[in-house]
């Protein structure tokens, strides 16, 4: 891998709101042509009423190639396998400020690694105006629980990553909501103190792919009746230093190239 992917992380947010009908945000580039089409093939040019995104973090391209074994159960059940390029500099909020936006970096206002709120319109702002009902679970002072702070949506913020998983869970059994995001950076925690090929970090990684494939599995059974995008996708890579631990910072590959899975499932009941 030594090419950075053309499909800029800018174009996911507006790809997200078409899926469900909803005007995008305000300052959002366009839509991912490949993720629309395929949403669109799929339903048939009907909307997802219900959308659920787990995030990861760090998990890199290379490392996700390197090691297939680990993601095959997920991407055996997905339909669309979709790489992409994140922001430079390759940091967390900068990068998720740049997903659920749509915007530069320098539009949303986060530049370097900073968790500080965003003010500019974002997806949940823009679902909240379409009248959907959003939840957003993570741990308490982790990025995403501080970026998007202050929108008109239901925060879930548990003490441990089992935690978070298991009240996305409860929420999707509910049924109560229509976008559900959840988000755990299990795997950038240890990859920064052990690497992230190290043994800790890799686990992690299957932990990550496998909670998803857990989280898909209650949405095949208990949101029959909707149509469904589902998806998975980190904000940005990682890489080695020479000490042995992890780190993103580089305008490389290795930092910037990543992978995105969705699945979409028409409604069945």
């Amino acid at each position: 891998m030594h090419l950075l992917n053309e499909q800029p992380l800018e174009n996911l947010a507006a790809a997200l709101a078409w899926s469900m009908g909803v005007e995008p945000p305000k300052h959002a580039a366009a839509p991912n042509a490949t993720l629309i089409d395929y949403v669109d093939s799929c339903l048939k040019g009907k909307k997802a009423d219900r959308v659920f995104i787990y995030n990861t973090d760090a998990i890199a391209q290379w490392i996700y190639e390197k090691y297939p074994h680990i993601s095959e159960a997920a991407r055996m059940r997905m339909g669309l396998e979709l790489p992409m390029v994140t922001v430079d500099p390759p940091k967390t909020p900068i990068a998720f400020g740049t997903m659920y936006t749509g915007a530069a970096p320098e539009v949303h206002g986060i530049v370097q690694y900073e968790k500080k709120l965003i003010t500019i319109d974002t997806l949940f702002d823009a679902l909240a105006r379409a009248g959907k009902k959003v939840a957003l679970l993570t741990r308490p002072r982790y990025s995403m629980a501080v970026i998007f702070a202050e929108r008109d949506i239901d925060y879930y913020f548990c003490e441990t990553w089992p935690d978070v998983n298991a009240k996305a869970a409860e929420l999707i059994i509910k049924d109560e909501y229509d976008f559900i995001l959840c988000y755990n950076a299990n795997f950038d925690d240890v990859q920064h103190k052990k690497g992230p090929e190290s043994v800790e970090a890799l686990s992690e990684m299957r932990y990550n792919y496998q909670t998803f494939c857990m989280f898909d599995a209650l949405i095949r059974t208990h949101w029959k009746h909707h149509n469904v995008l589902v998806g998975t996708g980190m904000d940005h890579g990682c890489h080695a230093l020479e000490d042995g631990r992890g780190t993103h910072c580089d305008n490389s590959p290795e930092d910037r190239n990543i992978i995105h899975l969705y699945k979409v499932y028409p409604a069945t009941e």
